[in-house]
């Protein structure tokens, strides 16, 4: 039998954290040959049911996404640039031979759960809205082989801060003995066989006290590509001056929709950027030459992270002063600015959710 979960079972802490104070609804949304996408219905958060033999779990045929939605100024909720997610769903799609899902049904299902749960969302400044849509092959089947049948569900949780309730610059270990992608693989897609092999370099950063890993390329481990699942920018120079550098979307790397964000935000903000490959040697030397003034990572559970420390088997360093400097800041205050309604959009970037 299908358990109902309901979140109002386990007093709610002040902070919410960061992937468990789940919200009361989801919508499902089913895909079967000579049916096409169908059976769409919001529903409550409920345990699924499922094969010891269904596809997905054995075969990795499993894809997500991340996004927010905001409490604005005037009170509405809105999610940042869902469209975009939309868009990297498919692609994730293509990539491990599953359907498309239309766009207009990815956002029904997005619109959808943000009406039905929106008003567990507070006022707080730094409380938001994490949606986790999700597709899995569902056929029961040990053949080696894709799905013929998938399931796309939409769930969200109330998030705070990824790294804790203040914003502060983090440590970073560098991997040199584990890769996140190689070439042709599936570094570029939002796919969930990229996350699990990601732990143990996680793990050993923890044990190096370190809050994440940084990772390089997998055919010389020497070229910087991300931080954990974020996209990692670097700050050369000071105040309006300063250019803002990011590493190239060499196909190992997630086109991140904050990354995006960033990068035209900068250059609104009157900031140069460039994107340009980096190497960890030349990272090193930068930040002591001061060259590199500020770094930091960002995505849609981070935001922006500024890094303040870097461990590495070649030695160690600090970026800066070791603490968030002023351009960072300056991003990271006009990014949540306009997810939260407080600076013109002049992008169209808000889709606002009317409550149900």
């Amino acid at each position: 039998m299908t358990a109902l979960l309901d979140p109002t079972d386990v007093p709610k802490p002040t902070s919410p954290g960061h992937g468990d104070a789940f919200t009361r609804h989801m919508y499902s949304l089913r895909y079967a040959p000579g049916h096409g996408w169908h059976d769409g219905q919001l529903m409550p958060l409920a345990e699924l049911s499922l094969h010891p033999a269904t596809i997905g779990l054995h075969y990795a045929q499993v894809i997500f996404e991340g996004m927010k939605a905001f409490r604005q100024a005037d009170g509405s909720v809105a999610v940042f640039r869902p469209r975009e997610n939309a868009r990297r769903f498919q692609r994730s799609a293509a990539r491990l031979a599953m359907p498309a899902l239309p766009e207009e049904r990815y956002l029904e299902g997005v619109e959808r759960v943000v009406a039905a749960d929106q008003n567990e969302l507070s006022d707080h400044p730094d409380h938001s809205l994490y949606l986790r849509p999700l597709m899995f092959g569902t056929d029961v089947n040990l053949m080696l082989r894709p799905s013929d049948g998938y399931r796309f569900l939409v769930m969200a949780f109330v998030a705070g801060g990824f790294f804790g309730d203040t914003v502060e610059a983090v440590s970073v270990l560098v991997s040199r003995e584990h890769s996140r992608a190689m070439p042709g693989g599936t570094g570029d897609v939002k796919c969930a066989a990229n996350y699990g092999p990601s732990f143990v370099a996680q793990r050993a950063a923890r044990e190096a006290g370190c809050q994440q890993v940084v990772w390089l390329d997998s055919a010389e481990h020497r070229w910087v590509e991300e931080m954990g699942g974020m996209n990692m920018f670097f700050v050369r120079g000071t105040g309006d001056d300063a250019t803002i550098s990011t590493i190239p979307l060499t196909g190992t790397l997630l086109p991140g929709v904050t990354r995006d964000s960033l990068l035209r935000l900068a250059a609104r903000l009157g900031h140069r950027t460039e994107v340009a490959p980096l190497s960890v040697d030349q990272w090193r030397a930068d930040c002591a030459s001061g060259a590199i003034t500020e770094v930091f990572a960002c995505g849609t559970a981070a935001v922006v992270t500024p890094v303040g420390t870097v461990r590495d088997r070649d030695g160690d360093w600090t970026v800066g002063d070791g603490t968030m400097g002023p351009v960072t800041a300056k991003l990271r205050r006009g990014l949540v600015d306009l997810q939260q309604g407080r600076a013109d959009d002049v992008d169209g970037w808000l889709h606002r959710v009317p409550p149900c």
